[in-house]
């Protein structure tokens, strides 16, 4: 259908990760690296197993090297500005909330309960 409407699309998407995260409170980034486009490219010939492969091999190690980066990058960044995303979210009163749930959710909204 896309390909209909003159579209180039790969239906992949880090929507409901990125809510979860943030609903935990957590910073969040996502690394796509793409070891094929052949699908959707029309003047790349058709890919092999092994530059698939080839591909990998060399994204994990841009992987690698991001995340250290991040990492390095990150030591120095301070409290993450989602650290208290749920502050002003949580609208159930405790009251209502059964004790077997707030254990089972203690990580994330412990510290609202």
């Amino acid at each position: 259908v896309f390909r209909n409407w003159g579209m180039d699309i790969i239906g992949m998407t880090t929507t409901p990760e990125a809510f979860l995260a943030r609903e935990a409170e957590m910073s969040y980034a996502c690394m796509a690296h793409v070891t094929d486009y052949d699908v959707w490219h029309e003047s790349e010939e058709p890919v092999t197993v092994e530059a698939v492969i080839r591909t990998l091999l060399h994204n994990a190690e841009v992987a690698k090297q991001s995340v250290a980066n991040a990492v390095r990058l990150l030591a120095n960044a301070g409290p993450s500005p989602y650290a208290n995303a749920l502050q002003d979210a949580i609208i159930t009163s405790k009251s209502t909330v059964r004790p077997d749930v707030i254990e089972k959710l203690q990580l994330i909204v412990g510290k609202y309960f």
